[in-house]
């Protein structure tokens, strides 16, 4: 694993940094490439956070303050992708007698040769964790964003450690055994995980569809104006551009039909 870049302006990297974990991931082969790409996400985890601390002990406008925290957001997002594919990674090389099924500690003859979590540069409780995120965007797909989205809303951080109760919240639901039939309607049958994706979907495009007003928009793009001096505006744009995608990309399926 190649040695990350040493930053030196965070507020003026951050950015840059975000990107280059997005591109690592979206183009990681291996382990070990989407390894780095979470590392390279953590460190602009704490880079953002840093600024964020900076930006209040200077009494900063809160518009400052609000972008670091997006930025701590987005970071978060990529971490938590990178984690969900590590589990997948980790479990798939177990099946294949790669890794040792308790973790690795060589302590018989036969497992001598096979590699541990620490081999891959993880430990035992990354690995618990990396499980955990993946279990709860299974259960609640989008949970991870959502859980990000709300904390930004109500103006607080988003932080490791409030992502991380939101997630095992999730992950513990969806191990929870299926409550039988209502009842009231004996045909229920829960939706598999493609219909409740599909779901989260259509759920995302109707309540834009209702909020995106002529008197809304026109907000928003004044909104926009004034943001476009602002420290991260590049992440925002981005992401509407990701958002973009993505809706172009599901238009295209009805099209298609």
């Amino acid at each position: 694993m190649s040695l990350l870049a040493p930053v030196s302006a965070p507020s003026h990297d951050l950015p840059s940094l975000i990107d280059r974990a997005t591109s690592m991931l979206s183009g990681a082969k291996s382990a070990a490439e989407v390894l780095e790409a979470r590392e390279v996400a953590g460190l602009a985890y704490d880079v953002a956070k840093r600024a964020a601390r900076l930006q209040r002990a200077k009494s900063a406008h809160d518009d400052l303050v609000a972008a670091a925290h997006r930025a701590q957001a987005h970071a978060l997002e990529i971490e938590a992708r990178a984690k969900r594919r590590l589990a997948d990674e980790y479990d798939a090389a177990q099946a294949r007698g790669e890794i040792k099924r308790n973790g690795g500690d060589r302590s018989s003859v036969e497992d001598h040769n096979t590699a541990s979590a620490a081999d891959l540069g993880m430990r035992r409780d990354e690995i618990h964790e990396a499980r955990q995120i993946r279990d709860a965007e299974a259960a609640d797909p989008g949970i991870v964003r959502r859980a990000l989205d709300d904390r930004l809303e109500r103006g607080e951080e988003p932080t490791r450690a409030a992502l991380r109760k939101m997630v095992v919240d999730a992950a513990m639901r969806g191990l929870r055994p299926q409550r039988p039939a209502s009842r009231r309607n004996p045909l229920y049958v829960p939706p598999t995980p493609e219909q409740a994706a599909w779901r989260h979907v259509t759920g995302t495009f109707r309540a834009f569809a209702e909020w995106a007003s002529e008197g809304n928009l026109a907000l928003a793009r004044g909104g926009m104006r004034q943001a476009q001096d602002t420290p991260f505006h590049d992440l925002d744009a981005n992401a509407i551009a990701q958002g973009s995608a993505a809706f172009t990309t599901i238009k295209e399926w009805f099209d298609a039909r």
